[in-house]
C-alpha cells in the first residue's frame, strides 16, 4: 500500500488559546510563510470564538479552516452548542471529533462520537477523528483494544466512499502536553494496526486514500522521524500550532518529504 497517493496534512488544535484578535495575527503569518503552497495540507482549527475572523484573514489562502468540536444537530434547543452549518458558513473544512480531553473533561462516549462524524460528513465537513489510549491502558497492554473499541464505535455505519473524506488522528494520551512521546517506531506500530483495521472494515482501497495522523506532541525536533514513517501521513499538532514559526516548520519539513 504506497504512501505516495496520500498527502501530508499538518493540523493545528489551537484548543482554548488565542482571543479573535490573537488568532487572527497568527493565521496572516502562517498565510504569508506556506499560504501558497500545496504540497502538503495545512488546517488552523481556533476556538470557535476565532474562526469567523480567521476564515476572513484566510481568503485567498491554501490553509484551511477547521473547529475543534460540533454538536450533531443542525439546529435547535442546543444552549452553547454549534452546528455543523453554522461551521460550513464560516468555511470551515474539517471539523475534530472525539478528542481525548472531550472524552475525558466531557465524557463523550463513543456513540456520541460517531453521531458527530455522521452529521460532519452529512454536511460535508471532514472529521479528524481522535482515538488513542491512556498511560494506564498501554501499561495494561490494552492499547489496540482502546483504539479498535473506539474506531468502531466513532464509524459505525460509515460507507467505505464516506470514510475516505474521515482522517484518523492516534494520540497517545500519555504523550498530549506531558512532553513524553511516542518513539516513531511506536507510534507507527499502532499506525500500521489502524490501517489494517481500516483496510479490513472499509477495504484496501479507501484505507489506503485515508489518513492518519500523529497527535502526540509532534513538533520540530521530531516530525522528521515521525513522518518517515510509512501509516503516519501528518500531525495533529497542540502547543507547536500557537506560533507561526514551528507551525511553518512542520508544514516545511512535511514538504521536504514529499
Amino acid at each position: 500500500m504506497s504512501k505516495n497517493i496520500r498527502r501530508y496534512l499538518i493540523a493545528g488544535n489551537w484548543k482554548m488559546n488565542k482571543t479573535a484578535s490573537e488568532g487572527t495575527a497568527l493565521v496572516r503569518e502562517i498565510h504569508h510563510e506556506i499560504g501558497h503552497q500545496s504540497d502538503v495540507g495545512a488546517v488552523v482549527c481556533p476556538p470557535f470564538t476565532a474562526l469567523e475572523s480567521c476564515a476572513k484573514a484566510l481568503e485567498g489562502s491554501t490553509v484551511q479552516l477547521g473547529a475543534q468540536n460540533m454538536y450533531p444537530k443542525s439546529e435547535g434547543a442546543y444552549t452553547g452548542e454549534v452546528s455543523p452549518l453554522m461551521l460550513r458558513s464560516l468555511f470551515c473544512t474539517y471539523v475534530i471529533l472525539g478528542h481525548s480531553e472531550r472524552r475525558e473533561y466531557f465524557k463523550e462516549s463513543d456513540a456520541f462520537i460517531n453521531e458527530k462524524v455522521v452529521a460532519a460528513l452529512d454536511s460535508s465537513l471532514k472529521p479528524i477523528l481522535c482515538v488513542g489510549e491512556t498511560l494506564e491502558q498501554r501499561e495494561a497492554d490494552e492499547t489496540t483494544t482502546v483504539v479498535e473499541t473506539q474506531l468502531a464505535g466513532g464509524l459505525k455505519g460509515i460507507t467505505a466512499d464516506q470514510a475516505e473524506n474521515v482522517v484518523i488522528a492516534y494520540e497517545p494520551v500519555w504523550a498530549i502536553g506531558t512532553g513524553k512521546t511516542a518513539t516513531p517506531d511506536m507510534a507507527q506500530e499502532v499506525h500500521g494496526f489502524i490501517r489494517k483495521w481500516l483496510e479490513g472494515n472499509f477495504g484496501e482501497a479507501a484505507a489506503s486514500k485515508m489518513r492518519i495522523l500523529y497527535g502526540g506532541s509532534m513538533k520540530p525536533a521530531n516530525a522528521r522521524d515521525l513522518l518517515a514513517k510509512e501509516d503516519i501521513d501528518g500531525g495533529l499538532i497542540g502547543g507547536a500550532s500557537l506560533q507561526a514559526k514551528s507551525f511553518v516548520e512542520l508544514v516545511t519539513i512535511a514538504r521536504s518529504l514529499v
